[in-house]
C-alpha cells in the first residue's frame, strides 16, 4: 500500500454535475457500435445489412488480430452499416427485437475459474466480445491477447471535469467485482494495482474490501485520477518493451458478470452532465444505446449546444442522434458559445471566467465558484511558446514542452527518453487547456506514439 499526495494539477470548476440517482431505462429500439472509438484496429465486417444477430454475435473483428471481436449488445436485425469517406466504417446499427437471445459462451462459477488456464480465460474473453475492455500502455490500445503484461492497473477514481464517480456506479456490479479481479489475476504474473481516492469518506467499501490487489491512494487535483499518473508513480513503464494493461473498474465487474452468466455483459451506467441540461442524473442502459433515449429536446436550455462523449477535456464531439460509447460513461452538453468579440474584451475583469494564470478577478473573488463554460478557445493558433506553466498541471516527472518539440522533430530516441511511452492524450489535456498558443498537445502526442509504433 502506498499514499500519494500530488501537488501539481488543476481542477476545472465547471457547473452541471449529475445528481447521484440512477434511473433504469427501457431497452432501446436500436443500438450502434462505433469502430472509430477503438484506436489501432482495422475493422472487417462479419455481418451484412438484414442479418439476424444475438447478444454476443460478432459484428466485426480486427483485420490484423482477427481473434479480437466486437459483438452485438442486443439481439435483432442489422439495420444499417454506415460508412464515411473512403468507405471508412462508422457505425453498425442494430434494430433491437427485445427477445434477448444470446450467444452462450459457457457458464462458469468461481470454483471452475480456479481450474482454468490462462489460455482458456483469454479464449473465453475473446469469443465473448469482452476482450476490448482490456487495454495496454503504452499506446492506449486494445491489449494483445498473446502478451503477458508486467502488471494490471485499475483506477477507481476519476478527477476529470464532471466525471462519473466510479465509487457510485460500481454498486451496479458489486456482486461481480471481486470475481472479475480473480479472473484478471490469472492473466498476469505480476500485480494488480487498485488506485483509490485518498479521501476515505468518498471511497466505496467494494474497493476497500477487494482482495488479491495492491491498494494505493491518490490525493490531488486533476489529473490525479488518471491511470497514466498512477502507473508513473507506482511503477513507471520502462524503455525497451515494457508494458502494462489497464481496465476500468466497472468493466472488471462486467468481466465477472460475463463469466457467471456465460454471455456478453452489455450493461452500462452513463451520466448526462453540463450546464446546457435542465436536469442531470445517471442512467442504466446498454452499450451503444442512442443518446436520445435519455436526453430530450425539452431537457436543453441553450439555443446551441455541444454534445460530447466523455468529458470536456478529452471527449469526442457527437450529437443528440449519437450513441453511447463503449468506454465513456459520460455525455456532456455545454453551450457552443458565440465567437463574436466583446467590446474592449481585453480590459474586462473576467468575473464569469475561470483563470489558471490568475489573469481575471474571478481567481480571487470567485476562487471556489463553478462556472458555466462553453466551447470558445479565446484566441487562435500561434507560434509555440514555452511558458513554464505546463509542468504545473502534469504531476509526472516529464517536461511536456520539450517532449512536444522532440515529437515535432520526429526524434524517436529523444521522445522515448523524455517519457512519451508513459503518456496518453488524457494525461496532457490540461496542457492544451492552459496553452496560450492553442497547441493541441493530444494530437501531437498521438502523432509521436504512432510514429514509434510504426517504427517498431
Amino acid at each position: 500500500m502506498a499514499e500519494f499526495n500530488l501537488k501539481r494539477g488543476y481542477d476545472i470548476r465547471i457547473s452541471g454535475e449529475a445528481e447521484r440517482d440512477i434511473e433504469t431505462l427501457p431497452s432501446p429500439k436500436k443500438v450502434a457500435l462505433l469502430p472509430s472509438e477503438f484506436p489501432g484496429i482495422k475493422p472487417r465486417l462479419d455481418v451484412d445489412e438484414g442479418d439476424q444477430v444475438k447478444v454476443g454475435t460478432p459484428l466485426f473483428h480486427d483485420k490484423e488480430r482477427p481473434e479480437i471481436k466486437f459483438v452485438a449488445p442486443v439481439s435483432g436485425k442489422v439495420a444499417a452499416i454506415n460508412r464515411g469517406e473512403r468507405r471508412r466504417l462508422l457505425e453498425v446499427v442494430i434494430e433491437n427485437d427485445e427477445q434477448k437471445n444470446v450467444e452462450q459462451n459457457g457458464n462458469r462459477d468461481k470454483k471452475n475459474i480456479e481450474k482454468m488456464s490462462r489460455e482458456e480465460i483469454v479464449s473465453q474473453l475473446l469469443n465473448g466480445g469482452m476482450w476490448p475492455h482490456i487495454r495496454q500502455r503504452p499506446f492506449s490500445k486494445i491489449a494483445n491477447p498473446g502478451d503477458v503484461p508486467r502488471d494490471i492497473f485499475i483506477s477507481a477514481m476519476d478527477t476529470a471535469p464532471l466525471a462519473t464517480d466510479p465509487n457510485f456506479i460500481i454498486e451496479d456490479v458489486k456482486e461481480h467485482f471481486q470475481f472479475g479481479l480473480d479472473i484478471l489475476s490469472k492473466l498476469t504474473d505480476g500485480k494488480i494495482h487498485l488506485s483509490m481516492t485518498g479521501k476515505k469518506e468518498q471511497r466505496s467499501a467494494i474497493f476497500e474490501q477487494a482482495e488479491g490487489v495492491e491498494k494505493h491512494y491518490f490525493t490531488g487535483n486533476h489529473p490525479a485520477g488518471n491511470v497514466g499518473v498512477h502507473i508513473h508513480h507506482i511503477d513507471p513503464i520502462k524503455i525497451g518493451g515494457d508494458f502494462v494493461w489497464y481496465v476500468q473498474p466497472y468493466a472488471v465487474g462486467l468481466i465477472g458478470k460475463f463469466f457467471k452468466q456465460g454471455y456478453f455483459a452489455n450493461d452500462r451506467i452513463v451520466a448526462k452532465v453540463g450546464s446546457s441540461l435542465n436536469n442531470r442524473k445517471y442512467y442504466k442502459t446498454v452499450v451503444g444505446a442512442p443518446i436520445s433515449t435519455f436526453i430530450k429536446e425539452k431537457d436543453l436550455n441553450d439555443e446551441e449546444q455541444r454534445f460530447i462523449l466523455g468529458d470536456v477535456l478529452t471527449g469526442q464531439k457527437t450529437s443528440i442522434k449519437g450513441y453511447i460509447s463503449f468506454y465513456k460513461h459520460l455525455v456532456t452538453v455545454i453551450p457552443e458559445g458565440s465567437e463574436k468579440r466583446k467590446l474592449v474584451g481585453y480590459f474586462r475583469p473576467g468575473m464569469d471566467l475561470p483563470s489558471f494564470s490568475r489573469t481575471f478577478l474571478s481567481s480571487i473573488l470567485k476562487k471556489n465558484d463553478k462556472f458555466t463554460m462553453d466551447t470558445r478557445i479565446f484566441g487562435e493558433h500561434r507560434a509555440f511558446v514555452q511558458t513554464g506553466s505546463y509542468e504545473k498541471v502534469l504531476p509526472m516527472d516529464i517536461y511536456p514542452a520539450v517532449l512536444m518539440k522532440s515529437i515535432l522533430a520526429e526524434d524517436i530516441e529523444e521522445m522515448e527518453g523524455l517519457g512519451i511511452l508513459e503518456l496518453d492524450e488524457e494525461d496532457i489535456a490540461l496542457c492544451s487547456y492552459i496553452d496560450l498558443s492553442k497547441t493541441n498537445f493530444g494530437a501531437l502526442l498521438r502523432h509521436g506514439l504512432d510514429l514509434i509504433e510504426k517504427e517498431g
